[in-house]
């Protein structure tokens, strides 16, 4: 059985998924790589120009690091329906590039300043080549499919399918958020409208991630189905444990303090505190949030008025009882095996994480 940490896991992980993105997605681009890119050019390509407007920015991100969790999930599903490792590692390309191109048009939608560390995307390279890298960064690595002659044509067909209904479904979700937190939602925004926003903002991506997995280890139409509804509830999770860090931890997690509470957003713990609060606290947070201020002071204040009403404490709850409701439901299905019980390590890691 699996013994050792899902951190050391992840960790040694991570140059493994980073040189088999790297082979879809050059550092510096040649004639070579262009070629296989883009096809025979009808006149002249840039390569030098290509490197500095895609492939620098799109590594400079990449290069800050992050979890790496969703590749790994793909892994582990593909292994935990017994598919051998070195017939699914082409494929983790497909949900870490994706997801690293919505952390930068995120950036830039929120005006946010920060992202790993570093200055955002766009504070560095400009809003056009930042938006630029993030659109090319969620098509890139379907090459990875359209290259592959390793795997049947119903197999790349229903790959293809996976990753664009994830992606409607992630666009939808960010829209859902942009508009909740600018202060102008149509409609009252409840704890399970703010659930099937995660679902599609945050869920998609790790259903993705699953559904890559479980197609490529010719898992059956059900079986996909169980595995991406787990996924989507980790997902979930992991996004409810993001937004308790994001006012807990702030700035050791390479973000602005209480980024979330800036930018105004409706998260889990601002819509329970709300129902749970007096008409005074209720008032005075909903003030904070919607000046989107930068006074730490008053962003501590909020942070109090949440904290008042146990507010973290429920979203923690919250997140642990999903993830253990869905693998209730996926371990009827899946064998017993190392990848599996590394599979539930993994659930209960994304919602117990400190960073």
């Amino acid at each position: 059985m699996a013994k050792e940490s899902i951190e050391t896991y992840l960790e040694r992980l991570k140059p493994v998924i980073d040189k088999k993105i790297e082979e879809w997605i050059p550092r510096k681009y040649d004639e070579k790589s262009m070629t296989f890119t883009l096809g025979e050019p009808g006149y002249e390509n840039s390569p030098k120009s290509a490197t500095k407007s895609i492939a620098e920015p799109v590594w400079d991100f990449l290069d800050r690091g992050g979890k790496r969790w969703r590749p790994a999930l793909t892994l582990l599903v593909a292994e935990a329906f017994g598919a051998k490792r070195s017939d699914v590692l082409d494929f983790v390309a497909i949900p870490e590039v994706i997801h690293n191109g919505t952390l930068i048009a995120d950036d830039i939608e929120d005006s946010s300043d920060m992202r790993r560390g570093k200055p955002a995307l766009h504070k560095i390279f400009g809003v056009d080549i930042a938006i630029n890298a993030s659109n090319v960064m969620y098509f890139l690595p379907l090459l990875v499919i359209g290259k592959n002659r390793k795997i049947p044509a119903e197999t790349a067909k229903k790959l293809y399918d996976a990753v664009a209904q994830e992606m409607i479904s992630v666009s939808f979700g960010q829209a859902l958020d942009i508009i909740w937190h600018r202060g102008g939602a149509p409609e009252t925004i409840t704890e399970k409208k703010y659930l099937q926003m995660c679902a599609y903002k945050t869920g998609a991506l790790s259903r993705m991630a699953a559904k890559i997995g479980a197609i490529l280890a010719d898992a059956d139409e059900n079986e996909v189905e169980e595995i991406a509804e787990f996924a989507e509830c980790i997902g979930v999770a992991f996004q409810i444990q993001d937004d308790i860090l994001n006012i807990a931890a702030g700035e050791n997690l390479g973000k602005e303090f209480a980024e979330d509470i800036k930018e105004g957003k409706r998260t889990l713990l601002v819509i329970h505190t709300f129902e749970k609060a007096d008409e005074k606290d209720a008032k005075r947070l909903m003030g904070i949030l919607n000046t989107h201020t930068n006074d730490k002071k008053l962003l501590q204040e909020a942070i109090n008025i949440i904290k008042k009403y146990d507010s973290i404490g429920y979203a923690k709850n919250y997140a642990k009882k999903i993830v253990e409701n869905s693998w209730g439901r996926i371990d009827k299905t899946l064998a017993k095996s190392e990848a599996k019980e590394r599979l539930r390590m993994f659930a209960n890691f994304l919602i117990e994480r400190e960073f």
